[in-house]
């Protein structure tokens, strides 16, 4: 049987960014309330971190995708200034990483937590929920 984290370690980096817009801000989601970096939009910055870092590390035909997530959004960001999110891995387990994850805007730290993502096969992914 294949053990598809088996080249992941813990101690392993990721880091993706992206400039705030105002279709990344809550105003730009829900109306009437204010144009600042959205909480979803900070988790997936976080998510796309970690999972890139061990992609590469990866066997051919598997993905990570996210399970789970303990974050805590600290501080608002305004439109134009743009967030770094990294990610390091905590612990490894047979079927799922651990990461902590972070985001900055230049200013401040604006979010902090863990993230949890699991191995899929992707062929078996598919079988079983056909693709879309």
């Amino acid at each position: 049987m294949i053990e598809p984290l088996a080249r992941v370690r813990p101690g392993v980096e990721g880091r993706n960014e992206t400039s705030v817009t105002p279709a990344l801000t809550v105003g730009g989601l829900v109306p009437g309330m204010p144009f600042v970096y959205a909480t979803p939009m900070m988790i997936l910055l976080m998510e796309v971190a970690a999972g890139a870092s061990i992609a590469s590390l990866l066997p051919e035909g598997w993905v990570s995708v996210g399970m789970e997530v303990n974050v805590r959004h600290l501080a608002a960001t305004p439109v134009g200034r743009k967030v770094v999110a990294t990610s390091r891995v905590l612990e490894v387990g047979p079927k799922s990483v651990l990461f902590a994850v972070e985001a900055h805007d230049g200013v401040r730290r604006i979010g902090e937590g863990t993230h949890r993502r699991g191995a899929v096969c992707v062929t078996a992914f598919l079988e079983r929920f056909g693709e879309q």
